[in-house]
């Protein structure tokens, strides 16, 4: 969990930076790299993404440890 958060802030502050580069590209040269722009926020999308579905995907599996972890207990006790 601790690294997706590094993850994500820098995703954040990279796509930041990036606009602001666009920004300066297009002030300088009055073409927009559209081409570009959807590359890279596609690329930055789909890894949010993925990071989203891995953290997903462990919280489930420890939804399911904890729950076999509590019906092997209420086994035991009974």
């Amino acid at each position: 969990m601790k690294y997706s958060k590094i993850i994500v802030a820098f995703i954040i502050v990279a796509n930041v930076v990036f606009a602001g580069a666009v920004l300066y590209v297009f002030l300088k040269t009055s073409s927009e790299p559209s081409a570009l722009v959807a590359s890279w926020f596609a690329f930055t999308t789909g890894e949010l993404w993925a990071t989203a579905s891995i953290r997903k995907k462990k919280a489930e599996n420890e939804k399911c440890n904890t729950e076999v972890h509590y019906e092997n207990d209420y086994e035991e006790t009974v």
